[in-house]
Formats: C-alpha cells, sequence, structure tokens
C-alpha cells in the first residue's frame, strides 16, 4: 500500500516522499519499506533507533522522529495503529497458493482438513477435525490430535504432540479503545512457532503474535487448559501446568514452571529455572534465576510459608 493511501485512511498530512508500505511492524524491527507507530512515552527512548520508513505519532512525540524517517501525525497513534493494520491482514484463506503438500509415511484423516499452501512432513498423524491452515508447517513425526486447530502461517516443529481441542494460532487480545470507550480490533499479522519436541494438552490456547511471533521453544512442556497469550516467548524445557495464564509479551527463560492457575501479568521477563507455586500470581519481571515463589503479591516460597504458619496462629 502507498504510504499516501496509509495517510489518508488514519487522516494524518505528512511532509517527505512516499514509499511503498510493505507491513507493520514494532519500533525495533521496522525496516525501511514498514509503518511503526508510538503510543507510550517510554517507547520514545526506541524512535532514534528505528529503521522504520514511517512512524504514527501524536503531535508531542512528533519531535523525536528522526531525520529520514516520516512523521504520520494523528490524535491517537494507538487507535490509528488499530485502524490501518486491518489493511495489512493477510486472507484467511488464499486460493491462489498451491495444494498441501503431505510428506512420505504421514496418515491424514479424510475428516481433516488443509488448507492450501500447507506443508506437512513425514510420518505425521492427522486425526479427525484437525484444520490446518494456509501456509501452515508442521515437520515431521508430528501427532495432531482430534480436532486441533492450527491457523495460517504458524509452524509446528518435528517430533511435537498436540492434543485434542487444542488451538494455535488464534488472534491475540488485542484492541484499541477510544475516549468514548468504543473497542476496535487490531489485527494480529504475526505468528506462532512451536519448536522440535514440544507437547500441549488439550484445550489449550496459543495465540499468535500482533507483529512477529509467538514463540515455544524447543523441549517445552504445556498442560490442558492452559492460555498463552500474544508475542510470548516460552523457553526451552520450560512446564506450564493446568489453568496457567501467561499475559502478552512475557518473555521466559529456560526450565521454568508454572504450577496450576498460576498467571503473569503482561511485559514481563522471567529469569531461567525460575519456579512459581499453584495460583501464583507474577506482576513484576524476575530477574535472578533458581528461586522458588508463591502467594500473591509474589514471594520467595520460604517467606510464603513461614506468613501461612503466622496466619493460622493468629485465628486460633
Amino acid at each position: 500500500m502507498d504510504l499516501r493511501e496509509c495517510a489518508k485512511i488514519i487522516n494524518s498530512d505528512f511532509m517527505g516522499e512516499s514509499f511503498e508500505v510493505t507491513k507493520m511492524n514494532t519500533l525495533r524491527d521496522a525496516s525501511k519499506s514498514e509503518i511503526s507507530f508510538v503510543a507510550n512515552s517510554k517507547y520514545i527512548k526506541d524512535i532514534q533507533n528505528s529503521n522504520a520508513g514511517a512512524i504514527i505519532v501524536d503531535k508531542q512525540t512528533k519531535e523525536f522522529v528522526p531525520e529520514g524517517c516520516i512523521a504520520l501525525v494523528v490524535e491517537s497513534p494507538y487507535w490509528e495503529m488499530a485502524t490501518l493494520s486491518k489493511y495489512f491482514a493477510p486472507p484467511i484463506e488464499d486460493a491462489t497458493l498451491a495444494k498441501p503438500q503431505i510428506g512420505e509415511g504421514t496418515i491424514v484423516s479424510p475428516k481433516a482438513e488443509i488448507a492450501k499452501g500447507a506443508v506437512i512432513g513425514k510420518n505425521c498423524t492427522i486425526m479427525a477435525h484437525v484444520y490446518i491452515g494456509a501456509n501452515t508447517q508442521i515437520g515431521d513425526n508430528t501427532i495432531l490430535y482430534p480436532s486441533v486447530t492450527i491457523y495460517r502461517d504458524c509452524r509446528i516443529g518435528s517430533d511435537c504432540i498436540i492434543h485434542a481441542n487444542t488451538t494455535i494460532g488464534s488472534d491475540g487480545f488485542g484492541f484499541a479503545t477510544n475516549r468514548l470507550g468504543e473497542h476496535r480490533k487490531i489485527y494480529q499479522n504475526g505468528n506462532v512457532v512451536v519448536e522440535d519436541n514440544v507437547e500441549i494438552g488439550s484445550s489449550t490456547t496459543i495465540d499468535r503474535a500482533v507483529f512477529g511471533t509467538t514463540l515455544i521453544k524447543h523441549g517445552v512442556r504445556i498442560d490442558n487448559l492452559v492460555q498463552v497469550g500474544h508475542n510470548c516467548v516460552i523457553g526451552e524445557h520450560s512446564v506450564l501446568v493446568a489453568q496457567a495464564g501467561i499475559s502478552g509479551s512475557t518473555t521466559m527463560g529456560r526450565n521454568v514452571v508454572m504450577g496450576g492457575q498460576s498467571a503473569t501479568a503482561g511485559h514481563l521477563s522471567i529469569a531461567p529455572f525460575t519456579t512459581m507455586a499453584a495460583r501464583s500470581g507474577v506482576t513484576k519481571s524476575i530477574n535472578q534465576s533458581g528461586l522458588t515463589f508463591a502467594g500473591f503479591p509474589l514471594v520467595e516460597h520460604k517467606i510464603w510459608l513461614k506468613l501461612q504458619a503466622k496466619i493460622a496462629r493468629l485465628i486460633k
């Protein structure tokens, strides 16, 4: 889409030479042919290092846009980013793509549905009512149990097991809200990548990224009824137990363990080899490795045990 057309959609004027916009992206990852945005003052520091060809900003932020980058000035950058995201959403299914490719030895139930552009490796098992979306890639020796749904553009590695009714690549929970309290969808134009040797339980959901990738790294084990939000990174060999909830843009190191019904706030970092006991509530990043936590607000597990003992004595 031509930059002039983008500016027209969000009601913005701009100075400078137009160019062909290929997609939207974050400030850090955008290239010269891409549009980014700034909706929070804490990201102003990232503007100077951004390679974006154009950035959606408000009047207060315009002065930080570097020379050579075009400022698209609007009243509400987050709202207009949501507006523009619709125009860069790829088609849900694409009839122009090639027929699916099925590897040697792979068994596909006649009741499964595989969209055009999908590529499935060798010796996989695809059971009844599975849906595999356009441009999805699946490695070798992977098993998809009944009613697994994998949305477009996702990548599933080799030697994976995904249990019944799980959904990979559904839209992340993203929307902008205006002053009237109205909501506008932010189209989730990224994907999900599940690396090799990952097992995912039944009725789990892993949301696709807004931009970029939601990443489940090698050797992860995910239980039933787990929610992984958009743009999360789950480190190698981590374990997420039933009803755990990981809010968007949370990054976990390797071998993190989250007990049942534990949850994180968004945009956090969790150090490697961290353990959260059942029903833990993580509201701040954890920077020291190897610790075990419990409770809400989160405290080290040994302190939580002492607190519970003191409370128990008080009510006797």
